[in-house]
């Protein structure tokens, strides 16, 4: 995509607004990433633009239906039970697909760091083994109760993995939709409450990925995302 208005398409701040203003043309990927950057006497600015990028603290949010193992991004999160050694659902899957190396380094933090396992919203990082992915962010949601607000045990799963993302140097992660499947979160307060984390959490990660299992996922995804840039104008 070439525009010669670039800063007019993305919320960015006035730095990154300056910077983008002198370009006679931006070519972007897909991802919305700066590849070449020219201004008028043919000088080279990618550098500046990348460093007005990451001081404004741009993030970028795509929902993608689809199998969140398959996902080429630095960074997948894992909706991880608190034993840390894997199971059904998304956990299952992560580890049948990643292979031994990452129930061998969940292992490891059994026996040094989590002697009794991962509490519930906090998050924990391995290698990805097989995977495209670089690493593995595992995180434990909580379970829903009618009788008991737990929202802030949901909202912490995706605050405490985007600093972990930070403490790796990732660029872009992969969430599933944590809490949804056998912890039986309704899928559009869960929705709403991982769009707007994810959206009010200071983070250097530049491309957030939601990777929904089905159709019905998918459109409550979508529909958080269209309130909370409604909210935002």
């Amino acid at each position: 995509m070439t525009s010669n208005a670039a800063w007019s398409s993305f919320a960015v701040g006035k730095q990154a607004q300056e910077a983008f203003a002198a370009f006679d043309s931006v070519e972007m990927d897909f991802t919305g990433s700066a590849t070449a950057w020219r201004y008028g006497g043919g000088r080279d600015l990618s550098r500046l633009a990348e460093d007005a990028w990451e001081k404004e603290g741009y993030m970028d949010i795509h929902l993608v239906q689809g199998d969140i193992t398959e996902q080429r991004v630095d960074a997948i999160v894992n909706a991880a039970n608190t034993s840390l050694l894997g199971g059904g659902g998304v956990d299952g899957a992560i580890h049948r697909k990643g292979g031994p190396e990452i129930l061998a380094e969940c292992r490891q933090l059994r026996a040094s760091t989590y002697g009794k396992g991962l509490p519930t919203g906090q998050a924990v990082a391995t290698t990805a083994g097989r995977l495209p992915a670089r690493w593995v962010i595992h995180t434990v949601g909580p379970v829903h109760s009618a009788t008991e607000d737990r929202s802030a045990l949901l909202a912490s799963c995706f605050r405490e993995s985007l600093r972990v993302a930070d403490e790796l140097g990732a660029h872009s992660v992969a969430f599933p939709a944590i809490s949804t499947g056998v912890y039986h979160w309704p899928i559009n307060d869960a929705a709403r409450i991982a769009v707007r984390t994810v959206r009010e959490t200071p983070a250097s990660v530049r491309d957030v990925r939601f990777v929904l299992f089905d159709a019905n996922a998918y459109a409550a995804f979508e529909r958080a995302v269209g309130a909370s840039d409604s909210s935002d104008r």
